[in-house]
């Protein structure tokens, strides 16, 4: 019995540091990224707005508003494969996203 208690110990430690080791590679990749639009060029004003309106559920007059508020969070929570893909978006647009 003193064998598997022992033994029991050593397993739960070594699985501790286990855990330990994969929350701090969780810690270094970020998962949710923020999308912000910075700036855009005033020719390109309406094609940034139908871009905004195209990845988000709002209004031509909502999506007017949010562009010419730059500097503006546009999408926050986002995966990295779909903040790429809004930046590319709003950048063939005339806009300057960054990603946070």
């Amino acid at each position: 019995m003193q064998t598997i208690a022992v033994e029991g110990m050593e397993l739960g430690s070594q699985g501790g540091a286990g855990t330990g080791a994969v929350k701090t590679e969780e810690k270094n990749e970020k998962t949710a990224f923020d999308v912000k639009l910075e700036k855009f060029d005033a020719a390109a004003k309406i094609k940034v707005i139908k871009e905004v309106r195209a990845f988000t559920n709002l209004g031509l007059k909502e999506a007017k508003d949010l562009v010419e508020k730059a500097p503006v969070m546009l999408k926050q929570g986002v995966t990295k494969e779909e903040a790429s893909d809004i930046m590319e978006r709003i950048k063939a647009a005339g806009g300057v996203v960054v990603m946070e």
